[in-house]
Formats: structure tokens, C-alpha cells, sequence
């Protein structure tokens, strides 16, 4: 646990964690959790040497790098839902887009949807109004 003199502001924003974690699966509330790590693109550079009878197949670790992706993952854990997009890059509006598939392409049923994810710089209802029009801005904070 951080103590609340180290950052306040993240402890303000995970004392909410327990409480949605005790929650009902709720198909006009679903919980959301998003997550959106870095991953290295590689290609091999040598062709594997096939198994043969008493040896194994022999893969050479050298590769050739091509490349970063990030991947923006969603679970909606109390569904057993699931989706996995692939972008250049996380910024805001990158996030902006991803969060507004939720309401208008995954949910669309949903009244409101539960989000769960850290505190990076881009992760903020500013990135909303960053990427779309003030009207839809706006419903998109609100779902």
C-alpha cells in the first residue's frame, strides 16, 4: 500500500477498488478493467532447425527488432468479456478512441460502464474533448 503522504491522489482514486470489486455482475453496469502495456515487434533471424529423432527443435534467440505496438487491452471480468486492439501508440487521443468503442460498439446496451485503469497522464476526460466534438465528449464521460 503507498501511504496517502506519498500520493494522495492515487490512494484517493484506489480507495473506489475494493468497493467495485465486491459488486454483481451487472449487464446495464458492466465493469471494465483496461490495461495498455508496450510490447517489442521482433522478427527471428535465423530459420528454426527442425526436431529429429533424439534431438530437439533448436530456435536461435537472435532476432532483428521491428518496431513498438501498444496493446489496449479490455476485460470486463464479471462478463467473461474481452478485447484486445493494437496501436502505434497510447496517446490521449489513442485512449480517447479506444474508450469510446466501449459505450457506441461493445456495450451499446450498457447505461453506464464501469472503467477501471491507472493514472497515466492520459487517462483523463480531457482526452475526450481532445478527440471529439464537445457534445460527444461529453456523452462519453457520462456512459
Amino acid at each position: 500500500m503507498i501511504p496517502p503522504e506519498q500520493n494522495a491522489e492515487f490512494v484517493a482514486h484506489m480507495e473506489d477498488i475494493p468497493d467495485l470489486d465486491q459488486r454483481p455482475s451487472d449487464p446495464q453496469r458492466p465493469l471494465m478493467c483496461m490495461d495498455e502495456p508496450p510490447v517489442q515487434l521482433i522478427q527471428a533471424t535465423r530459420c528454426p532447425v527442425p526436431a529429429q529423432p533424439g534431438k530437439p527443435e533448436r530456435v536461435d534467440d537472435e532476432y532483428e527488432r521491428k518496431g513498438a505496438a501498444v496493446l489496449f487491452r479490455f476485460t470486463a471480468p464479471l462478463a467473461g468479456w474481452r478485447r484486445v486492439s493494437v496501436r502505434e501508440h497510447r496517446t490521449a487521443v489513442d485512449w480517447a478512441e479506444e474508450i469510446r468503442s466501449l459505450p457506441e460498439e461493445d456495450f451499446p446496451d450498457a447505461e453506464k460502464i464501469i472503467l477501471i485503469c491507472d493514472n497515466l497522464h492520459t487517462h483523463t476526460i480531457g482526452a475526450l474533448y481532445k478527440a471529439f466534438p464537445p457534445v460527444q465528449a461529453r456523452a462519453l464521460a457520462m456512459r
